[in-house]
């Protein structure tokens, strides 16, 4: 590194927003920056709230994003590093940091001897600009699901994408069209979970910028078309043992489920409901969680079953995993991966009495009638009633969270699907 370069400090705020300041290397060296507290007190929309934990009717004081000067990654832009950056208040670390959060899960596994590991699944549509320099969808003539090549892709915008992802060091799985045009799907190869959520999280800003700088917008939105298929985030976990054995590793295979797989799945049933809040979290997200969608919408699980919630997976050894459906791209990854994972320890701690599994179709018959909301103010509602899983994940974040969502939800009243668009898409 040279001194005239510079660093790119990020953090995720609570919208999954990528808030950040380019420093040059002589002021990244120090490991620290300042940042005003206010940005967890501003919706999309930039209206001031006073969320608690936001400190609008305290000063607005300042809060530092603390990162290794040592372990900068790779950017994506010229002679310009990455530092990820964990936030701290008054030398304490921040409440409402999601990927605080996202380390107070791991420790929770890790001090029964385990670690989660994480493979996250993406999807997202493309649109181009049209004569009047409006957003429409970008035209992929030959799209189908699982498609490739220059028929889904005819500009090549995913190979700019994956080659930029291999400079950068965030390691692609696979990435196809998915089941309407022109909608992709992102994956990334599985890594223990603080990784995993840092990898997706620049992964996501990554292809947006290089897309945008080509004259394309990537959108995450769970909802962009009415009538088109649904964009999630799903997120797979398992976990390992000290000698990184997977424990899940032959549950399906032996026809008998371990209790550690079967308290993790019981405990993301029991809290399904209030989950949906913190895993999709806008008001278009609602659009997407509904029957008969594969979405996530129903509080069932079941194996090798891609109409439930909570699907596990019928490979076995390392590739053994338990797959939560109901997160959407516009959810923080370290909120929505910290959620999972404490939901699951709520159940094996708890000793939640686990549900039959789905053996219904789970599209026209459904074994369960519990479900996530119908919108997101219902959903809000209750994650504020669960009161164990928000002390899991911090009632600190939790009550920023809700008051930051309710006031989106006054400036989101009545609008149309067109306005619902152009509120979300320059930042999902």
């Amino acid at each position: 590194m040279h001194d005239h370069d510079r660093v790119r400090i990020l953090f995720a705020d609570q919208l999954n927003l990528a808030r950040g300041k380019y420093v040059p290397m002589s002021q990244a060296r120090k490991g620290h920056a300042r940042f005003c507290i206010g940005t967890y007190a501003v919706t999309y929309s930039r209206a001031l709230v006073p969320a608690p934990g936001g400190h609008l009717l305290e000063g607005l004081p300042d809060m530092e994003g603390v990162f290794d000067p040592d372990d900068l990654r790779p950017g994506w832009e010229p002679d310009t590093r990455i530092a990820l950056a964990d936030l701290r208040l008054r030398g304490e670390a921040l409440p409402l940091c999601g990927r605080s959060a996202l380390k107070r899960a791991i420790a929770g596994w890790r001090a029964l001897g385990h670690e989660p590991m994480v493979g996250i699944e993406t999807e997202a549509y493309i649109f181009a600009r049209d004569a009047d320099g409006g957003w429409v969808p970008y035209d992929t003539p030959g799209a189908c699901v699982y498609g490739t090549g220059p028929f889904t892709d005819p500009a090549g915008l995913i190979d700019d994408v994956w080659d930029m992802a291999a400079r950068c060091g965030l390691p692609v799985e696979s990435i196809n069209a998915e089941f309407d045009s022109p909608q992709f799907e992102l994956t990334l190869q599985y890594a223990d979970a603080l990784k995993a959520a840092d990898d997706i999280f620049l992964f996501r800003q990554m292809a947006r910028e290089i897309l945008f700088r080509r004259g394309y917008l990537l959108c995450f939105m769970p909802k962009p078309f009415a009538g088109k298929a649904g964009s999630g985030l799903h997120v797979n976990f398992s976990l390992n043992d000290a000698a990184g054995r997977n424990l899940f590793a032959d549950d399906v295979s032996s026809g008998q489920m371990s209790k550690l797989m079967q308290g993790s799945i019981a405990g993301l049933i029991h809290h399904h409901e209030a989950m949906a809040a913190l895993m999709a979290p806008t008001v278009n997200s609602y659009a997407r969680l509904q029957p008969a969608s594969l979405s996530g919408y129903w509080a069932n699980w079941g194996i090798d079953h891609r109409s439930v919630s909570v699907r596990v997976s019928a490979e076995g050894g390392q590739a053994a995993r338990i797959e939560h459906r109901i997160a959407d791209c516009a959810a923080s990854p370290y909120i929505a991966i910290a959620t999972t994972l404490q939901g699951a320890l709520l159940g094996v701690r708890n000793g939640y009495a686990l549900p039959d599994a789905e053996t219904n179709d789970g599209l026209e018959t459904i074994g369960t009638d519990r479900h996530t909301a119908h919108d997101l103010a219902a959903a809000l509602d209750a994650l504020a009633a669960d009161t164990i899983l928000s002390a899991a994940i911090g009632q600190p974040l939790i009550d920023n969270f809700i008051a930051i969502k309710r006031a989106e939800l006054q400036e989101t009243g009545g609008m149309t699907d067109e306005q619902i668009f152009a509120y979300y898409s320059p930042f999902i």
